[in-house]
């Protein structure tokens, strides 16, 4: 097996967990800095708009780190999709295809069901449901909650931060009831 057959094929989770736990003492060996994704927007924000906004006005140089690493992110992203792609198909478990055919989701060839983010959907109900509406309130949620999913239940976590247990329970929480009962509500709501 050659390096790229490893690189493309799916990582069990006993080497990628502990690759992505391995960022934060990187992150703080190498710089003192802190993990996390959501504060990058403010970043960008407060570095091209020139507006006399309280909320923008602060030294984003200091954490201009932070903008490549996403760029970082993005790049990888693009490479490991039209490079690195996997090229076997994705293997969901015959239970949850059952579950998800149950909801009208029947399309298992990418990593997201095109019945709900396809392109065409955008303008649909399903579309503003899903992609608009569900984009705001993680936009809220992040900023509501301090930081996101990696900033928190990454870093936070690995300080032994309170708010940070506080946020991951809350996110486990509502990924569950959304799951299980919110999501079946709304895709029967917009068949």
């Amino acid at each position: 097996m050659n390096v790229f057959e490893i690189i493309r094929g799916p990582w069990p989770w006993y080497v990628a967990g502990p690759l992505i736990g391995l960022t934060v003492p990187a992150l703080l060996l190498l710089g003192n800095k802190s993990f996390g994704i959501s504060s990058t927007l403010r970043h960008m924000c407060a570095a091209v708009i020139p507006a006399n906004i309280s909320f923008f006005k602060y030294n984003w140089r200091k954490e201009a780190w932070n903008l490549f690493f996403v760029a970082g992110i993005a790049l990888g992203g693009f490479i490991a999709t039209f490079f690195l792609g996997n090229p076997h198909e994705i293997v969901i478990a015959p239970e949850t295809q059952n579950a998800l055919a149950r909801l009208g989701i029947s399309d298992f060839s990418g990593l997201m069901p095109q019945e709900i983010f396809s392109v065409s959907h955008i303008f649909s109900a399903k579309g503003v449901i899903f992609l608009v509406f569900g984009g705001f309130l993680v936009g809220f949620g992040t900023r509501y909650a301090g930081g996101c999913t990696s900033g928190h239940s990454i870093m936070g976590l690995s300080n032994l931060q309170w708010p940070s247990l506080v946020a991951t329970i809350s996110f486990m929480v509502g990924g569950l009831v959304s799951t299980h009962f919110l999501l079946p509500v709304l895709l029967d709501w917009v068949r």
